[in-house]
């Protein structure tokens, strides 16, 4: 994989420090920081109240549009 370099102040790259662990590169890191941050970012969309409904009000739904013959 090709390398590049970034600009970032000294206090930026003093925070991203402490998130690494003992022979940790700072690719490292930001890979594992990106990881997480993919992972919430799914988690935060996955667990949404917006645009849903509870499984009751989904029962109900059903219940209307397909009723059981008896």
């Amino acid at each position: 994989m090709e390398n590049t370099t970034i600009a970032i102040s000294k206090k930026l790259k003093e925070e991203i420090m402490e998130f690494g662990n003992k022979g940790e590169t700072y690719s490292d890191i930001l890979k594992r920081l990106i990881k997480s941050a993919k992972e919430r970012q799914l988690h935060d969309l996955l667990m949404s109240d917006e645009n849903t409904v509870s499984i009751e009000e989904a029962r109900k739904e059903v219940e209307k549009k397909w009723p059981r013959s008896k």
